[in-house]
């Protein structure tokens, strides 16, 4: 059962490295990475990061931000691309099962993605270490929660590259309503959110803007860093309001990814090409 799915994923770990935009994003994560890591030695002369919480807060940002950028842009064409080509109708002849092409493909396209998120983060955490003396007991278990929530918040928009993948009758429709969902749920939604926590005029409880949070993967991952990594100075909205333990926030991501992918093989086994 396993192989399959295995030779798929090799084959997508191939393709997806052959891409030069894979490595150019890449090397983009990690120089804003380091830039963020070391940008106050500029200011003060000498080499020095910030306070680790706020260095994961502003680390976590940049990653709401291109982490579900890279994954969509990965796996917009992933069944569109092959059937446009004729590829996908030439794969199901062969005697495999859709969830394996679908566990296949998925595992190749995380495959790439965690390469490239722990590649840049860990450049920066032992850069962090070598040049600045902070101790690994530190570092390790931040960045560790970094690495793994972001791998977690890829996987969910992997797969909402999937779901719209499968839907939509051309590329330029996948990649238009994909560019229009990131804008939306990292950016809209977020701004929404925000408004609405410090607006005069609109009283929300606690619990509703927690249940808001829930609501999206982007902002369980900054909730889940915050968490994370607290900061002494808890007078940033989010911060003073998010109230879940961080096991409860890896269980909400993990949800989001399971649902995405049932959403996803109940689509690829309904379609008829």
């Amino acid at each position: 059962m396993f192989t399959p799915i295995l030779t798929i994923a090799s084959k997508e770990i191939k393709d997806n490295f052959r891409n030069r935009w894979v490595v150019f994003i890449g090397l983009i994560l990690t120089s804003l990475s380091l830039i963020i890591s070391f940008s106050g030695s500029v200011v003060t002369g000498e080499l020095a990061v910030p306070e680790l919480p706020m260095l994961m807060a502003s680390l976590s940002s940049i990653g709401v931000f291109i982490l579900p950028l890279t994954a969509i842009l990965l796996s917009y064409d992933s069944f569109i691309g092959e059937e446009e080509s004729g590829t996908l109708l030439l794969l199901l002849s062969y005697p495999l099962s859709r969830s394996q092409i679908l566990l296949g493909k998925f595992v190749g396209h995380i495959t790439v993605l965690a390469c490239t998120i722990v590649f840049s983060f860990g450049l920066t955490a032992a850069l962090i270490h070598v040049f600045t003396g902070t101790e690994l007991s530190l570092l390790l278990p931040l960045f560790c929660h970094l690495v793994f929530s972001s791998i977690l918040l890829s996987m969910c928009f992997v797969l909402v590259g999937y779901v719209v993948s499968l839907q939509v009758a051309e590329k330029a429709k996948a990649i238009a309503i994909l560019l229009f969902i990131w804008v939306a749920v990292v950016l809209v939604y977020d701004l929404i959110l925000l408004t609405l926590m410090v607006a005069e005029t609109v009283e929300l409880s606690s619990q509703l803007l927690q249940v808001m949070i829930l609501l999206n993967p982007s902002d369980i991952f900054r909730a889940l860093m915050l968490v994370a990594a607290p900061q002494q100075d808890t007078s940033s909205s989010l911060s003073s309001l998010v109230q879940f333990p961080l096991s409860n926030l890896y269980i909400a991501l993990t949800i989001w990814v399971g649902v995405m992918m049932l959403i996803s093989q109940s689509l690829f086994h309904r379609k008829i090409f």
